[in-house]
């Protein structure tokens, strides 16, 4: 065997069942692809997942115990499927099966939760209304009347499977399968509760409350533990997850952790310079636009953009200034930029191409293509 299954759980051989469950699902909450995007951690939990199901199987962790691989292979060729039905098959079943367990864990959830950027950047309490499987209030998860309990199959007598029995030239063949009259539990629910039809549990509509961390974007997943649908026969609840959609602001665009937004000043604040009041999303910060500034430049406040998921510090805030050409002169405006115009030497432009140097253009279009 390549990995021992014992040691992939963590657990030793005289594990209980229960030990088995509990390491399993530690694991998987490390390990699950929805939630580690790591390819390896991918690889490592199909591994837990192989050696939970055959741990967790009476049958196939005593077939492990005894030297065969959980793969379906042994030394003898032989796997769960090959060797257990072979030894079935001509010479009866030597191992009870054990009939079926009516409290099943429930199955995990996932729902869409859609915020605004405020609420991605201070974290929020969120209470959600769903769409749920809870213990029915009236079996509590017995799945029969109050007062009553299962009863045993008359048919299987509790094994939960039945045997049949034909004549061959090799001999007695005996064959297994599930009982039909209990569906493989071994009992029979007489006076099943009719509030749940049996179920043990019922669709109802709850009411959750949610803890998002500050720092979400979309696509993040916020996992609540137990808070999924209750199992069959009351069975542990599953988890429920919740897929975080942000929505668009107004004047803020997130990349990463880093906040980008577009200002337009007049061309002639650009040529004096001057200084603006720029609301942040905690506060609102005093912009110095120095004399001379071009259209495309951009001013970066450290720290000042989304806090970092689960980590410390924050990212940047980057304000693109764009300068507009004034429109709508009247005469005397028109007059006065002609002055000056004439003044700096302007009236006659001389236009020229730009050198396409690494200090120039080129490194400009870089800059711009890998700013965030």
């Amino acid at each position: 065997m390549a990995n021992d299954f014992y040691d992939v759980l963590g657990v030793d051989t005289e594990a209980s069942a229960e030990e088995i469950k509990k390491a399993y699902r530690k694991l998987a909450r490390e390990l699950h692809p929805d939630l580690n995007p790591d390819p390896v951690a991918a690889e490592k939990f199909k591994e837990v997942t192989t050696a939970y199901e055959t741990l967790s199987d009476d049958q196939k962790r005593r077939m492990y115990d005894l030297g065969f691989s959980g793969n379906g292979s042994s030394a003898g060729g032989f796997g769960f499927g090959g060797l257990g039905d072979f030894v079935d098959a001509f010479f009866g079943s030597t191992q009870q099966r054990g009939p079926r367990s009516r409290t099943r864990r429930g199955q995990d959830a996932l729902i869409r939760l859609d915020i605004d950027l405020l609420e991605a950047f201070t974290g929020i309490n969120k209470d959600l209304t769903v769409e749920t499987a809870v213990v029915c209030n009236v079996c509590n998860g017995s799945c029969c009347v109050p007062g009553t309990s299962p009863t045993v199959c008359s048919m299987c007598r509790g094994r939960g499977d039945v045997q049949a029995v034909q004549r061959s030239l090799l001999g007695q063949v005996v064959s297994s399968r599930p009982c039909p009259q209990c569906s493989g539990f071994g009992t029979v629910l007489a006076t099943p509760c009719s509030e749940c039809s049996g179920e043990g549990r019922v669709r109802t509509r709850a009411t959750l409350n949610a803890q998002i961390p500050a720092g979400v974007d979309t696509g993040t997943r916020v996992q609540l533990v137990g808070r999924g649908e209750v199992g069959p026969g009351g069975g542990d609840a599953g988890d429920l997850y919740l897929e975080v959609v942000v929505k668009q602001h107004k004047s803020l665009h997130r990349v990463g952790d880093d906040l980008q937004s577009l200002v337009t000043i007049p061309m002639s604040a650009a040529a004096l310079g001057t200084t603006f009041d720029f609301k942040t999303l905690d506060a609102t910060e005093k912009i110095t636009v120095k004399a001379g500034t071009q259209s495309g430049t951009v001013i970066s406040l450290r720290g000042r953009g989304m806090p970092r998921l689960r980590r410390e510090g924050r990212g940047d805030l980057h304000i693109e200034i764009i300068v507009e050409t004034p429109t709508g002169l009247t005469e005397e405006q028109k007059g006065l930029l002609k002055k000056i115009s004439e003044m700096r030497g302007e009236d006659s432009l001389v236009v020229e191409p730009v050198k396409l140097s690494e200090s120039g253009l080129f490194s400009k279009l870089r800059d711009a293509f890998s700013r965030p």
